[in-house]
């Protein structure tokens, strides 16, 4: 029982790396290969903002969030605009492009060491629940944290004028524009909006656990296997998958260590091959 709860907890954290990545899929329809690197990127500056500045981890994350915004809007608006299209391999190969180029400059600047922000108390803050299981205080605010940003994604999506024009483009860029919604100015957004979610999860990742100018390419992967099991397109749903696959690796590595991973890929291509649609396609 106590493996199922942990494995929930972090879940939300899995949650958080797949959100950004579900917009992605849903809004302009294509995988961001450095949609993983961008979150290292992001605990770079978060790290350097708290660390050669000194600043508090929630006032480096006010900062930094806006920032990501900014960036990911001149990142669609400029470079993946312009080889966005029915062919999804120009796509790949410029996200895959900016990925190595991202791991590479994070090598050469804060060289191949593992980092991790200090998070004070709230660390080794625990709640005792009784009957040998103990809840700490920081992956329950992840929890939390990762549902309040799919709902809040999900209100702006589907109870806004905003959320209503990003949908209309998503559906058929085409008609959007003749019906005078520039699609690249609202695929912008969408990406800016994704840039925050990256920004967001780099706060608690950072903060949680160890990272490195390589470990991208593991978020990545954790991320589109969230979005897969709980289906294109489906906020809601990716966040079950990401509790499916932490609540995986929390009993695979009751077993063995080294099962930890594997179990994970183990159940998501269980679930894969049962329902290639994913638990909650929409």
């Amino acid at each position: 029982m106590n493996q199922i709860v942990q494995g929930v907890l972090l879940g939300g954290l899995y949650a958080l790396y797949a959100v950004g990545l579900s917009l992605s899929v849903g809004v302009m329809r294509f995988v961001n290969i450095a949609h993983g690197d961008l979150i290292v990127l992001a605990s770079f500056v978060l790290l350097t903002l708290t660390t050669t500045l000194g600043l508090p981890v929630l006032l480096a994350t006010a900062i930094v969030l806006p920032l990501a915004f900014a960036a990911g809007f001149l990142l669609q608006r400029l470079l993946l605009q312009r080889v966005l299209g029915k062919d999804v391999l120009p796509i790949i190969l410029v996200t895959f492009g900016l990925s190595t180029i991202i791991q590479n400059t994070l090598q050469g600047v804060y060289g191949a060491d593992t980092r991790k922000i200090p998070g004070g108390w709230i660390e080794t803050a625990t709640i005792v629940v009784g009957g040998g299981i103990n809840i700490g205080v920081l992956p329950v605010l992840i929890f939390i944290g990762a549902i309040a940003l799919v709902l809040a994604l999900d209100l702006v999506l589907y109870r806004t004028r905003l959320g209503a024009r990003i949908r209309a483009v998503s559906d058929d860029a085409a008609t959007a524009d003749l019906v005078g919604l520039v699609s690249a100015r609202f695929f912008a957004i969408a990406m800016g909006i994704v840039g925050m979610t990256i920004g967001v999860a780099a706060a608690f990742m950072s903060v949680w656990t160890n990272f490195d100018p390589t470990a991208g390419p593991s978020r990545l992967l954790v991320a589109f296997e969230s979005v897969v099991l709980g289906g294109l397109g489906s906020l809601w749903g990716t966040l079950a998958g990401g509790v499916i696959l932490g609540i995986a690796q929390s009993i695979g590595a009751q077993f063995d260590v080294g099962w930890q991973l594997l179990a994970g890929h183990l159940v998501f291509l269980a679930i894969f091959l049962i329902r290639p649609q994913g638990l909650f396609p929409k």
